[in-house]
């Protein structure tokens, strides 16, 4: 399948009078452009997305989700629309050889245009690092088709919405095949988020108690996904990223691995409280990552090694409190329910919103160490 160039956003329909000839005509051009008119990347990327769509399945069990070649099938669209503000960017490639898709998000228009001032705030936003963790993609598509819209002033965004590419793929097929499957890392069974480089181990007592929440990957960076994420934060230097998991309603900033405050998590919990705002009713809490239990730590987590190798202020945000529920028992044994509610779409608008609200906070550079807070407010990043 080949995908042609949709009209732009808002063409108008046949009028009369002056004003409405010259959209005419631009609505015309935008229709016939060719697709060789677009910049390599952005041909790549539809290409692939031709691919994909191409013996992709009618329908699947989870219609309120969606599949592969449906969420990219979305951004190409606006690929195609939009050229100038979105622009694709193959991050890698996965374990299994499926492309990473990032897409790079800013406001063309000059600095003095846009209202902004100073070098733009560079953000990234990704998700799908975990296989089940279907959520919180949902949500960074959401904030995408918000910002390509309406690109805030001031930021240069990257987003990458599905990072664990093979255990995406994994999970549709189980879906499809009717195969309740527990899955969490990619096509070499590897959690992506115990490999990265910083706070690898711990000395806490309860590592000989509970081992299982101590694992780490066989070494740092060990698998190709992770490399080419810390690739791009190099060369990107982000001033903020956020990752989004599920199931949980917190925002965890660093550390994870390890007890003692970051230096900064003042200004860590005030963004996370900007969020809180955002999201208004059942706002998701802020709090240090190793301080969400006296007894956890998260070993090799992308949230510290964004922090500790990068400088960039980091959050992992656990959408939704899980999507199980006592009044719908035939669903309690589903691996995939466990994550995911039946309906993302109240989760993803209040996320969306929360991260939205952090957007337009941080494009004003250094805001959040200016931004007033409290003791009370300190509380609840956790105890300490």
């Amino acid at each position: 399948m080949t995908r042609s160039l949709p009209a732009p956003m808002g063409a108008p329909a046949v009028t009369t009078g002056a004003r409405a000839l010259p959209l005419l005509l631009l609505a015309s051009a935008a229709q016939a452009a060719p697709r060789a008119a677009l910049p390599a990347p952005h041909q790549a990327f539809l290409h692939f997305v031709d691919t994909l769509e191409e013996g992709a399945p009618a329908d699947h069990p989870e219609p309120a989700y969606r599949y592969r070649h449906e969420l990219y099938g979305e951004i190409a669209d606006w690929v195609a629309e939009r050229p100038g503000v979105i622009t694709p960017l193959l991050v890698g490639r996965s374990a299994g050889g499926a492309p990473i898709w990032g897409f790079r998000v800013h406001d063309p228009r000059p600095v003095s245009s846009a209202g902004a001032a100073g070098a733009p705030q560079k953000v990234l936003v990704m998700g799908g690092i975990h296989a089940l963790e279907w959520v919180g993609t949902e949500v960074v598509v959401e904030l995408m088709d918000s910002v390509v819209h309406r690109p805030p002033p001031g930021l240069e965004l990257v987003f990458i919405p599905l990072y664990n590419m093979d255990g995406r793929q994994r999970v549709e097929d189980d879906l499809l095949a009717g195969r309740n499957v527990y899955r969490r890392g990619n096509a070499n069974n590897v959690d992506l988020n115990r490999d990265f480089a910083h706070n690898r181990s711990s000395e806490a007592i309860w590592k000989a108690i509970i081992p299982d929440r101590y694992t780490v990957s066989p070494g740092p960076l060990s698998q190709p996904e992770t490399r080419a994420l810390d690739a791009l934060a190099r060369a990107e230097q982000f001033d903020y990223a956020v990752s989004m998991h599920a199931f949980g309603g917190f925002h965890y900033f660093p550390w994870a691995g390890r007890w003692e405050r970051p230096p900064d998590w003042q200004a860590h919990l005030r963004l996370g409280r900007v969020m809180e705002w955002g999201e208004v009713e059942h706002a998701y809490k802020s709090r240090q990552l190793s301080r969400w239990g006296f007894f956890f730590r998260g070993l090799g987590m992308e949230v510290d090694h964004f922090y500790a190798e990068y400088g960039a202020r980091s959050f992992l945000i656990e959408m939704t409190r899980s999507g199980l529920h006592p009044l719908r028992p035939g669903e309690w044994s589903s691996n995939f329910r466990l994550y995911n509610p039946p309906d993302p779409a109240p989760h993803a608008e209040r996320g969306m919103r929360g991260l939205r609200q952090l957007l337009w906070f941080v494009a004003r550079p250094g805001v959040a160490d200016r931004w007033d807070w409290s003791e009370a407010d300190a509380e609840r990043a956790g105890p300490g």
